[in-house]
């Protein structure tokens, strides 16, 4: 029984030397002298903000992509000590001395440096030579756009590990399923294949292309799983369900957790909260939740409150008064009420608050015990600092003629009565029988007598309107939009008896609905306590925690809707250039030497992989007409693996090619680099081909062979060339600089003769 322990314990391994030594200089290109510059380099000011927020724990809102990429630079970050004390405020600040510099490019520059080894297995997994996989590598290792972006506090190299990974995992999955199906190893690399599309999702969004383009052959492969008449109906379907979940639950299931933890991690409130909803504001530390602790939930009778909308478009604002009134002729000749202006204003004001009142009673306090305010409820707004009610009427807005003007009521002694009464309807409510709750009710005003809907237009108002945003009565509802939907962000019981006293029997009339609609204004003194009221805290609690499914819906919405700067940028491109490398991005440039950094693509390599692309497709629709011809070039077995490598290596370059011809954004070479990765994979796969297959003697496969080995050494001297321009280390002389201008000077030329 116990005979195992008078053996020796052996353990045998298979160690692909190939593999170790590309991963070893993988390793040296990309960590080689890594905290150099010790300076700001490009877009790493802004991904070192992301940085600092992290380790503040200071909630941040980027439209660019999910937050799993940022928490990688921060997992760097925190691992060499950083306290996210650092002002990136401008490109080529040198860092100072608590910024660790190396510890942060770390991990960027691990994810190039394991690309190449990642490369090399690809193309042997494929089925392709040793040959052919270590050129792949090769020719991975010696970019010098892929070494550049690598090197520096960036993302592309993260994404293009992960989109790597992921057909990896992949091509490796496959193969154990002609072997293996079901074993450990299958299942291994198949929820890995899930992981690795999660991750390269959730690093970028872009990363969605080559998740796609894996469920495109993956689905392709289960098609042909299907009509395998050896396998079982309960075993196809167990293949098919093995799948499902893991390349598409897994993923969905990972795009969530990194969600979850951006979410734990960044608890604070910080200078991009107000692009979210109250609820959201209201569940971070500090901030708007410091403001509203103590809130009553329940709207009442009698409640003071302030309303935000929730559209947030063009800027997040609240529901506004003020003294000054609409003029009486606007410039383009039309008339208004000349009534109390109410627009939107994107600032914490006094102004902002309102009393909500029941138009049957002339109190404006809270009861005791309070009456709450449920859906379908008619209600008067009354403005806490002017006393005047929200009114609408059949008079057009000052800049959306087709909307009604909305108003804080004047009586002018004109035959234009008050309509200030309001319907209220909670949007998001269970029931109709749902009690009106500060911050998470979300709710629409429906004027009673015109049916009109309370809206922001966002407009800016003129001088005269001081530029605050426009807010009109909408007549013709077109469904759920944010901009009519507004909720309680503030909220306080108002418990004073000033305007019940100071009004007298003239109030009873107004708040019945039967006369005057203004309330007689307030004295100086009873002014000042009435604004002391509405800026003092509130007494009561409540608890308004938000799911982390709610958290997440509207923070993946502010991210897809967030507007990004659109503008032209020095350094822009567009896709076009990429592909003849006519553009580069001048990096960092050393303040007192010519050193400096460029995201420069090597031509030759880049040329190249065009090339093979190109020779892909043709001899790839050749050999297919020539197939339905039933001449068959190609035996089976190397036709599938042909194809197979077509649609990994040249689908994976048009997949994260392609799509920017469609975006409105501004481009950058480096948005590239993932599909140059690919392009650069079926290189050395169309040179094996064109070798073994179409070089039909031995002379012209030596031909052919020197002919590799040349185009492999000018590779190689124009990456060397290009090195003081990658690493930045060196200073140039203006002779060297005008040599690297090698383009310059052709274009010049051509455009000369």
């Amino acid at each position: 029984m116990l005979g195992f322990l008078q053996r020796p314990v052996v353990v045998t391994a298979d160690i692909n030397l190939n593999v170790v030594a590309l991963t070893a200089v993988g390793l040296l290109s990309r960590l080689w002298q890594l905290s150099y510059p010790r300076a700001v380099v490009f877009d790493e000011v802004y991904y070192g903000q992301y940085i600092s927020f992290y380790m503040k724990r200071i909630f941040f809102l980027d439209g660019s992509g999910p937050p799993f990429g940022h928490m990688l630079l921060a997992l760097g970050g925190y691992l060499g000590g950083f306290d996210g004390n650092f002002l990136w405020n401008r490109i080529g600040a040198e860092y100072s001395t608590n910024v660790p510099v190396w510890s942060l490019r770390l991990l960027p520059a691990l994810a190039g440096a394991l690309s190449v080894p990642m490369a090399y297995q690809i193309v042997w997994e494929l089925g392709f030579s040793h040959c052919a996989a270590v050129g792949a590598a090769l020719l991975i290792l010696i970019e010098n756009s892929l070494i550049t972006q690598s090197r520096l506090m960036l993302l592309e190299s993260v994404l293009i590990f992960f989109n790597l990974l992921a057909v990896l995992s992949y091509l490796k999955f496959s193969n154990s399923q002609k072997h293996r199906p079901f074993s450990p190893s299958w299942w291994f690399w198949l929820m890995l294949t899930g992981v690795a599309c999660s991750c390269a999702v959730s690093t970028k969004y872009v990363g969605v292309f080559t998740y796609l383009l894996v469920l495109g052959v993956a689905a392709a492969h289960a098609w042909h799983l299907i009509g395998d008449q050896t396998l079982s109906n309960v075993h196809v379907l167990c293949h098919l369900l093995a799948r499902a979940v893991a390349l598409l639950v897994v993923p969905v299931l990972g795009y969530l957790l990194f969600f979850y933890v951006h979410l734990l991690l960044l608890c604070r409130s910080g200078p991009h909260d107000q692009i979210m909803s109250s609820a959201f504001q209201a569940s971070l530390e500090g901030g708007l939740a410091r403001i509203t602790q103590g809130q009553p939930l329940e709207v009442a009778y009698g409640s003071q409150v302030t309303l935000k909308n929730v559209f947030g478009q063009p800027v997040p604002c609240w529901l506004h008064s003020h003294q000054s009134t609409y003029p009486m002729i606007y410039e383009n000749g039309r008339g208004s009420s000349h009534q109390q202006q109410v627009t939107c204003y994107p600032f914490k004001d006094v102004n902002n608050w309102w009393i909500v009142k029941d138009p049957g009673r002339h109190q404006l306090v809270v009861n005791n015990p309070p009456r709450p305010v449920r859906h379908g409820d008619i209600v008067q707004l009354v403005h806490g600092m002017t006393t005047r009610l929200l009114n609408t009427h059949d008079v057009a807005a000052p800049l959306s003629p087709h909307s009604q003007e909305v108003s804080c009521y004047i009586d002018h002694n004109v035959s234009m009565p008050a309509q200030n009464l309001w319907r209220l309807d909670i949007v998001n409510r269970e029931s109709d029988t749902d009690v009106w709750k500060t911050i998470l009710s979300e709710v629409r005003f429906v004027h009673v007598n015109t049916s009109a809907i309370l809206k922001l237009s966002g407009a800016p108002l003129p001088d005269w309107g001081f530029r605050q945003l426009e807010v009109v009565g909408e007549k013709l509802s077109r469904g759920y939009h944010g901009s009519t939907v507004w909720n309680v962000e503030e909220h306080r019981y108002g418990r004073k008896k000033q305007l019940a006293a100071a009004t007298g029997s003239s109030l009873t009339w107004c708040l019945l609905g039967s006369g005057p609609a203004t309330l007689p204004r307030l004295p100086g003194q009873e002014q000042k306590e009435r604004e002391l009221e509405l800026r003092s805290p509130a007494q009561m609690d409540a608890s308004r925690n938000l799911s982390f499914m709610a958290r997440f819906s509207e923070l993946q919405w502010r991210m897809l809707t967030v507007r990004s700067d659109d503008s032209e940028h020095k350094y822009s491109s567009t896709p076009l250039d990429w592909v003849t490398l006519d553009t580069s991005i001048a990096y960092w440039l050393h303040p007192r030497t010519s050193a400096q950094i460029h995201l420069l693509g090597n031509i030759v390599i880049w040329a190249s992989a065009s090339l093979a692309t190109l020779v892909y497709a043709l001899l790839f629709v050749w050999y297919l007409l020539r197939r339905r011809r039933r001449v068959c070039d190609l035996p089976e077995d190397c036709w599938l693996r042909w194809a197979l490598a077509g649609a990994l290596c040249a689908g994976g370059w048009a997949v994260n090619y392609v799509p920017f011809f469609l975006m409105e954004k501004t481009l950058f070479l480096y948005h590239y680099l993932p599909a140059l990765a690919f392009q650069i994979l079926l290189l050395p796969v169309v040179l094996e081909h064109v070798s073994g297959r179409l070089c039909r003697s031995q002379l012209q496969r030596s031909c052919f062979g020197a002919l590799v080995v040349a185009w492999f050494a000018s590779a190689c001297h124009v990456s060397n060339t290009l090195r003081p321009l990658t690493y930045g280390d060196r200073s140039l002389s203006p002779s060297e600089l005008k040599a690297l201008r090698w383009k310059d000077s052709w274009d010049i030329l051509i455009r000369k003769y």
